[in-house]
């Protein structure tokens, strides 16, 4: 990319587009214009690109909403603004191509609110999270209260929302908060390892584990079964995939564990 949006860093290596959140004097507290940058982001994903990485400069993945710049709003100007924050993170979960997340410092509010958009999460160990919100008398307003407890259980947000508890970045792999944890200083190099591997997938798999991986979770398990067998005919059909077969089944292909 030539420019980026403001309080945002982006750059295309290879096949990889990389993202950083860009306020590190404010802990990368996310605004408005911020929030509007990743969704300039999002939408034009650069040609050639198949995964991308969002990480942030600094001390901190994200320290959540910039309370210093929130306003006053009613009740439909209040709506307005969580639905807007629901339009743009929709722009990174349900993309044009897979999201890895590299965390570290404070990822609270907000910030775990964008993480939870993401496909794959790498934390360093110095990473935190916790959902202040309650604390404050407010309550989640950029999609945690769906994305969340699909990934560490509804009792364990209550808790963190109830109680104000913070989750440490090694606790937190156990628990769902991310994939992987690594050294502090390490997040980056296994985000690109990852996401090198991402972009190696079939364009179809990738688009499977997206778009319709989520929607048979949310669904019955009849309708559930019926996308499962649609894609899988789908997928297995590409001329990608009958290449990759025929290579494993004449050892042109690792197997699992090489």
């Amino acid at each position: 990319m030539d420019s980026s949006p403001q309080n945002l860093i982006t750059e295309v290596v290879d096949e990889i587009l990389f993202v950083k959140i860009n306020r590190p004097a404010k802990r990368n507290a996310v605004n408005d214009a911020l929030l509007l940058g990743l969704e300039q982001i999002f939408t034009n994903i650069p040609a050639g690109v198949k995964c991308a990485i969002i990480s942030g400069e600094g001390d901190h993945f994200s320290a959540g909403l910039d309370l210093s710049e929130l306003k006053e709003r009613d009740i439909i100007e209040g709506l307005t603004h969580s639905r807007m924050w629901h339009r743009v993170l929709e722009k990174i979960q349900f993309g044009t191509v897979p999201v890895v997340a590299v965390l570290h410092g404070a990822c609270v509010g907000g910030g775990l609110e964008i993480a939870s958009a993401c496909h794959i999460r790498i934390a360093e160990k110095s990473t935190f999270y916790a959902l202040p919100e309650g604390q404050r008398g407010i309550f989640v307003g950029g999609g945690a209260s769906v994305r969340l407890p699909k990934l560490i259980g509804m009792a364990r947000m209550a808790d963190l929302m109830f109680t104000g508890r913070v989750i440490k970045g090694e606790e937190g792999v156990a628990l769902g908060f991310s994939q992987y944890v690594t050294e502090d200083g390490e997040g980056l190099a296994k985000g690109i390892e990852l996401a090198k591997r991402i972009a190696s997938n079939a364009e179809i798999t990738n688009y499977a584990l997206m778009h319709v991986l989520p929607k048979i979770v949310d669904s019955g398990q009849s309708e559930g079964l019926m996308m499962e067998s649609l894609i899988a005919t789908i997928s297995s059909s590409s001329p990608e995939a009958k290449k990759r077969l025929a290579d494993f089944l004449e050892g042109k292909a690792k197997k699992v564990g090489e």
